[in-house]
């Protein structure tokens, strides 16, 4: 499987937004890499229609109901009928401001592999859980109650995503990168036993340009899910060139 650059926009982007994913869209044929951007929900559709089938296109968060009476919520078969590819789950941010279990987005996950939705679940410890050497206690324990048993390379990355480090500038270690991608690698396939030695693990959190090949070049590191470079073309694409180590790997990774 190709290595996976996943763009997340958060809360960010209006109509002239669009114009980044055409830029980037423009690109990705000459990249030696899988690329999806995940904007807000107000701009998915008109993303897809943006990229052109260049690259793929998906959502940040799903409900785990397919419909119902869930005000403000939207369900992945209405993200996959709106031409998403994949959706973002188990975010730090909404574990922490929307008070996320890992059961929830266990439940999420599920309906968004039944609706053909690439899910992206995100895992990751705080700096207080870093500093008291829990990291893997923690990971280890979300990755055990956030992924759905049928998770499969093709339906399924995790995304390593300390928290202390998103938007804040700092970066772990290569090495701290590393051991916890190597933590990672052997969890899930303990969990989903050894075809989940294919299945990518991005790394995350205050990735861009300057520090993109070194990460990349990584073992273990499948591509990175990207906040702020994101929102722009140039760095978001200077990212994905980047890649450099993993040209050999194979397949799609969205379908």
């Amino acid at each position: 499987m190709r290595v996976l650059i996943a763009g997340n926009w958060k809360m960010h982007g209006m109509s002239q937004a669009l114009d980044e994913v055409r830029k980037v869209a423009a690109e990705a044929d000459r990249v030696a890499c899988e690329l999806l951007l995940c904007p807000p929900a107000t701009l998915l559709e008109r993303a897809v229609g943006a990229s052109a089938g260049r690259l793929a296109i998906g959502g940040q968060d799903c409900h785990w109901e397919r419909s119902g009476a869930f005000t403000g919520d939207i369900s992945a078969a209405m993200l996959a009928d709106a031409g998403a590819r994949a959706v973002i789950l188990g975010h730090s941010e909404r574990r922490q401001y929307h008070g996320e279990s890992s059961a929830q987005v266990q439940a999420k996950a599920k309906a968004a592999q039944e609706a053909g939705l690439m899910t992206i679940v995100c895992v990751g410890e705080s700096e207080a859980e870093r500093r008291a050497g829990e990291e893997r206690t923690v990971v280890g324990e979300q990755l055990v109650a956030s992924l759905p048993p049928q998770s499969t390379p093709d339906n399924c990355v995790v995304a390593y995503e300390p928290v202390w480090a998103i938007g804040s500038g700092l970066t772990p270690t290569p090495a701290e990168i590393a051991a916890m991608h190597g933590f990672i690698r052997e969890e899930v396939c303990r969990l989903l036993g050894s075809a989940a030695r294919a299945m990518r693990i991005l790394y995350g959190g205050s990735v861009k340009p300057a520090n993109a090949a070194e990460i990349l070049s990584l073992a273990e590191v499948g591509g990175a899910l990207v906040g702020g470079a994101s929102l722009k073309a140039d760095e978001f694409l200077a990212i994905a060139r980047a890649v450099r180590a993993k040209i050999n790997l194979e397949g799609p990774i969205v379908r």
